[in-house]
């Protein structure tokens, strides 16, 4: 299960006011790369959505069937809100319902063959 926690409103090119979800996953502890300490996380990530502002405030606290995972992409620059430190990412995560994750889960990805 994931649950709307906020939403953000953002600008198209045009002009127009659209708005999207922030979908959040359960409690996950994660052990640290830096300290090998373990703390506890939940990943997040943007949904799109056709609704007003509010009906996205009126969805926050909505669980929803399904979960967010980490998928890998094409490099780029991720600029830390906090520190202001520039970097590369690989992944971002996205929500997946519980029947796409089935389907991710069971197809047999194609695979090159020399």
């Amino acid at each position: 299960m994931v649950t709307i926690v906020d939403y953000k409103a953002f600008q198209k090119e045009n002009g127009e006011k659209f708005y999207s979800l922030v979908v959040q996953g359960g409690v996950e502890a994660i052990k640290s790369k830096e300290s090998g300490r373990t703390y506890l996380t939940a990943k997040t990530t943007n949904l799109a959505c056709t609704f007003n502002e509010i009906t996205c405030k009126s969805l926050i606290g909505t669980q929803l069937p399904g979960q967010i995972r980490k998928v890998e992409v094409d490099p780029y620059d991720y600029t830390d809100r906090t520190t202001g430190e520039i970097v590369e990412m690989t992944h971002r995560y996205e929500y997946l319902s519980d029947e796409d994750a089935i389907i991710n889960d069971n197809v047999v990805k194609p695979e090159e063959v020399y």
